[in-house]
């Protein structure tokens, strides 16, 4: 098939499904800790202290690995492919990554080095708009070549007609990091954040994106901008798109991805945090029906060691995957939610996966939806 995906929603035919295979460890670095800053610092929301042993002392920025224990590997890959099993039992095609081998340990560009990690949370560093496949200018400097897993895929999407754009990389030097949501929100950062190394590559702040923080409904895309590299990517996504897509920007809905925050799982209902979230949407959704889950329980999580790094907030399960306008999967262990989502006339099947917030995600991050039946609807009205 041709990629073609304009919504969240559509009955969907092809899916992408991430790799784990050889995560050993989360390099804790300035970029790493920016981007995991909502949950590593609130400690309502993680059981590490913020002297997690492999973090880095202040005024230490030089990266620190924090390793990962092997049996959570192995279990999220045995979660992984019952993912993909159940997703192949709804009639849906799953394509998978290349692996990372475990001799490569290491990215490095002329301006940093950093451990590399597999391409688990494939939504990220891809965003798919109709019959486009756009790498977006990633955040976190470990997963810098990640797209690159996925060429395979989108080399043969590619050669069925489907095009294929990547967005200005960044240079990410410490200069290119916009700490100021880190800096104005509650707890401050993680570590703190002292004047920026200097680098004979600096230029700045510079485009850094992930299509994650996108929510896509036919012609219309909601992009959130927290920094001011997320509104340098958003200006490049206007000009990029325009005539073919309507981009609407919301502000600081959380620090950069908003899929466990607000889907749509249908034309007309959200599923959302909470009724607030919908008041920072686009004036059109804000009439649409929301579905508001209760709040997550503690016991709904494995309990982790001091030295685990937790790095999402008790709420990922709301990280939920379409198969269509009726049909989500949800974390198996999860029945408030199902339930929930049952009493709205969806189905809902449930799926295992236990380490969510030791990965950073749940099923809408571990997949890319490039085939749904879906086209260029006017969901929002011109």
């Amino acid at each position: 098939m041709s990629v073609n995906s304009f919504d969240e929603w559509s009955p969907l035919r092809e899916v992408v499904v991430g790799s784990a295979l050889n995560y050993t460890s989360h390099d804790r670095e300035l970029s790493f800790d920016l981007f995991f800053h909502d949950n590593l610092v609130r400690s309502e929301w993680y059981y590490p202290r913020l002297s997690t042993p492999g973090a880095a002392p202040p005024g230490d920025r030089t990266a620190r690995r924090s390793p990962i224990k092997q049996r959570y590997v192995d279990e999220l890959a045995e979660d992984l492919e019952g993912l993909a099993e159940t997703l192949r039992s709804l009639s849906v095609t799953v394509l998978r990554p290349m692996d990372l081998d475990g001799s490569t340990t290491e990215v490095r560009t002329p301006a940093w080095s950093a451990a590399v990690v597999p391409p688990l949370n494939i939504r990220d560093n891809t965003l798919i708009v109709g019959d486009e496949i756009i790498e977006t200018p990633p955040m976190i400097r470990s997963r810098y070549f990640e797209t690159q897993f996925l060429k395979p895929v989108f080399a043969a999407y590619f050669r069925r007609g489907a095009r294929w754009t990547v967005m200005p990389r960044p240079l990410m030097t410490d200069a290119s990091f916009d700490p100021s949501y880190a800096e104005g929100t509650a707890g401050g950062p993680t570590e703190p954040v002292a004047d920026p190394r200097p680098s004979p590559y600096d230029v700045g702040f510079e485009m850094m994106f992930d299509g994650a923080q996108c929510l896509r409904l036919g012609r219309d895309i909601v992009a959130n901008v927290s920094t001011a590299h997320h509104a340098l990517a958003v200006d490049w996504l206007e000009r990029h798109l325009e005539g073919r897509f309507r981009i609407h920007r919301v502000h600081r809905l959380s620090d950069s991805h908003i899929d466990s925050m607000v889907l749509a799982l249908r034309p007309g209902t959200l599923l959302v945090r909470s009724p607030e979230v919908a008041e920072l949407l686009p004036k059109p959704l804000r009439s649409w029906d929301l579905i508001v889950p209760p709040p997550p329980r503690t016991n709904a999580f494995p309990r982790y060691d001091d030295d685990d790094l937790v790095l999402t907030s008790p709420f990922i399960d709301l990280n939920v995957l379409s198969a269509g306008p009726d049909t989500v999967l949800v974390n198996d262990a999860c029945p408030e939610l199902a339930r929930t989502l049952e009493r709205h006339r969806f189905t809902v099947v449930p799926v295992r996966h236990r380490h969510r917030r030791l990965f950073g995600g749940g099923f809408h991050c571990f997949t890319l939806d490039t085939v749904r039946d879906g086209g260029p609807e006017d969901y929002l009205g011109g």
